[in-house]
């Protein structure tokens, strides 16, 4: 018997220090973020002055507002004007820049919160995170407080699929009945959105549907197998992921335009459907192939470790083995992504409103710089500047009636705004390295945005986000 209490003694002591070296585990890489906590007593948290000697890109038309005064009160676009008088405010003067409404990034998965600084450093200033874990509602909380430096931040729940077993990474759901109470819960613990995800049957998808239009949460639709593509039509489903999903599904991938016409219609005569292409995430593949050093390139020095050892390595291993079995798959794949191209290009000219998103935070996809590569490709698809910063801007914060603040520079709006050198609507690429980055009207100066780069720069918090990913298998599953 009292061996018996020695060995329990003995675990119980060992469960509590483990649990220790999480905690301390955990509080040493929130340290290591620090540097994105707004202190409110210190200048650089004002979020009130006058902008001067500014051209303004409005995005809710296609012009320019020359040399104009833009006054930013507690975070809010007050006035627009050619001159503006207020007293006891800074003021602070534009050099004839160009200021646009920050960008929004509408597919992204965040790991940790060093990647909220890289957003911030390529203009993101808004994200919607389609992979939801208890660490994101702290993350949320956080930025609603105004405690952070940080893109807005709206968040699903979980990914929600049928029962059939496809990945620690989604909750499976076994009947309509689990499905409603899983919308509900999401819906009172805070989470914004319901993501649908591959394996979920119509009896299944009906009860997701109904309960979230009960509960008024929009659903964001990735696509499932088990019901017909125009399943996902329905007036609940605020937006579709991913064109390579038309290619997979409905397509079965045969490259047939004759065959893609037709879903391209049903989709334009929904109307209020949304799509978001994520074109970058798959032609990354065609860049793992093409490349056999890519994991240990500067490039993925910005990863956060843990998905750079486990998600890059595997997908990079999936294509580079797929490339020596068969070296054909490298055209077959190029093949794919000209055909997203042109899956935009007939979406954009059938009047389907087309949203930005990367999938970022996945693969070989990088939080923040991979907005810039998924831009480039709507103007390589024949969207015009104006129409490419459309689908981060204006176009992204009409999806959701929460986003509504956001996207454009208009007088009432949230200051999410950049600060660039040229105009974006001649040169995409001046939005690349703004000059300056504000969030609810606080100012980051490009040194700032430099700086958070650096430290996310192969960072060590690999334990960590491993301890964050257990805490999301036990509470979620």
């Amino acid at each position: 018997m009292k061996i018996v209490k020695r060995i329990l003694k003995f675990v119980f002591a060992l469960i509590g220090l483990l649990v220790l070296i999480g905690i301390i585990t955990l509080w040493i890489d929130s340290s290591g973020t620090n540097y994105l906590k707004i202190n409110k007593n210190e200048s650089g948290s004002n979020n009130s002055y006058l902008i001067k000697n500014v051209n303004v890109i409005p995005m809710n038309q296609d012009t320019v507002l020359v040399d104009k005064m833009v006054y930013i009160k507690d975070g809010i676009i007050e006035k627009i004007a050619d001159t503006i008088e207020v007293n006891g405010i800074e003021i602070f003067d534009a050099e004839n820049k160009y200021l646009t409404p920050g960008l929004i990034d509408m597919h992204v998965h965040v790991w940790d919160r060093y990647e909220l600084g890289l957003y911030l450093s390529n203009g993101v200033t808004a994200v919607r995170n389609l992979w939801g874990m208890p660490m994101h509602l702290r993350i949320k909380e956080d930025v609603v407080e105004e405690n952070i430096f940080a893109p807005s931040f709206f968040t699903t729940g979980p990914k929600l699929t049928g029962s059939e077993f496809i990945g620690d990474d989604n909750l499976n759901l076994l009947n309509p009945s689990e499905a409603k109470d899983k919308v509900i819960s999401y819906k009172e613990r805070g989470y914004d959105f319901i993501k649908t995800y591959y394996g979920l049957d119509k009896e299944i998808f009906d009860a997701v549907i109904e309960q979230a239009k009960i509960s008024e949460l929009d659903i964001v639709a990735h696509p499932s197998q088990k019901v017909p593509f125009s399943y996902h039509l329905n007036t609940q489903i605020k937006s579709i992921e991913h064109t390579e999903e038309i290619v997979q599904q409905p397509l079965q991938f045969d490259l047939d335009t004759i065959k893609l016409q037709p879903i391209i219609d049903s989709i334009s005569k929904s109307k209020h459907t949304r799509y978001c292409p994520t074109i970058t995430v798959f032609h990354n593949i065609y860049q793992m192939m093409m490349n056999d050093s890519i994991l240990n390139s500067e490039y993925l020095e910005y990863m956060n470790p843990l998905i750079k050892k486990t998600d890059s390595k595997k997908q990079f291993e999936r294509w580079f083995n797929a490339k020596q079995k068969d070296p054909s798959i490298v055209e077959r794949i190029k093949k794919q992504h000209d055909f997203h191209i042109a899956i935009v290009k007939k979406l954009h000219e059938a009047g389907v409103t087309i949203i930005c998103g990367t999938d970022a935070g996945i693969g070989v996809t990088l939080p923040g710089f991979s907005i810039h590569k998924e831009l480039a490709f709507y103007k390589e698809a024949g969207l015009s500047n104006y129409e490419v910063l459309k689908t981060a801007t204006v176009n992204a914060s009409q999806t959701h009636a929460m986003m509504n603040q956001l996207g454009t520079i208009e007088e009432g709006k949230i200051a999410n705004l950049l600060l660039v050198d040229d105009s974006p609507l001649v040169d995409l690429s001046s939005l690349q390295t703004p000059t300056y980055v504000f969030v609810k009207g606080r100012k980051l100066n490009r040194e700032n945005l430099d700086s958070f780069n650096e430290k996310s720069k192969n960072r060590k918090n690999l334990v960590a986000t491993a301890l964050r990913y257990l805490e999301n298998l036990v509470i979620e599953k």
